[in-house]
């Protein structure tokens, strides 16, 4: 049983866009169960994906990510957000990843896309540096995947 849950949540990571095989099964062999997360800015900083705050009385001041959390799981997200440098689209390698999916995780999938390919071209043309850039959509990118793991379990 629990192995075909945990078939069904790799399976449905792989509707983001740049997370294949290999990094759908390397969140969840280093996460475990995603759906363990009460919320996902939960699961964002146990990635270490979250910013790093120096407060003072009325002063806050963001640093750069904590690096806190598990590095192989980071680093898989953060390579599957340069895929979102691209325009929106579903390509033939996505679609035949899609069409094992249940209708949920494929919306999601594509809401993942929609945004995260815009909040990409919005962070760059207020100059942001690239790397930046990508480890801020690398951390929504966990917000989708943990939306998604929480839906494909259930899923006959």
């Amino acid at each position: 049983m629990a192995s075909e849950v945990i078939r069904r949540t790799v399976s449905g990571i792989q509707a983001l866009r740049g997370v294949e095989r290999t990094g759908a099964v390397i969140l969840v062999a280093e996460l475990g169960d995603l759906t363990r997360f009460d919320t996902p800015r939960q699961l964002m900083s146990s990635l270490g994906l979250t910013p790093s705050e120096y407060s003072s009385g009325e002063r806050r001041r963001q640093g750069g990510i904590t690096k806190a959390g598990n590095t192989h799981a980071r680093r898989a997200l953060v390579e599957g957000a340069w895929a979102y440098r691209y325009p929106a689209k579903v390509s033939r390698h996505l679609q035949l990843r899609l069409e094992k999916l249940p209708a949920e995780a494929q919306a999601i999938g594509w809401k993942a896309q929609v945004r995260l390919c815009k909040r990409y071209r919005q962070l760059i043309a207020r100059g942001k540096h690239a790397n930046q850039v990508v480890v801020a959509i690398a951390r929504e990118m966990a917000a989708f995947a943990w939306a998604i793991a929480r839906t494909v379990p259930l899923a006959p």
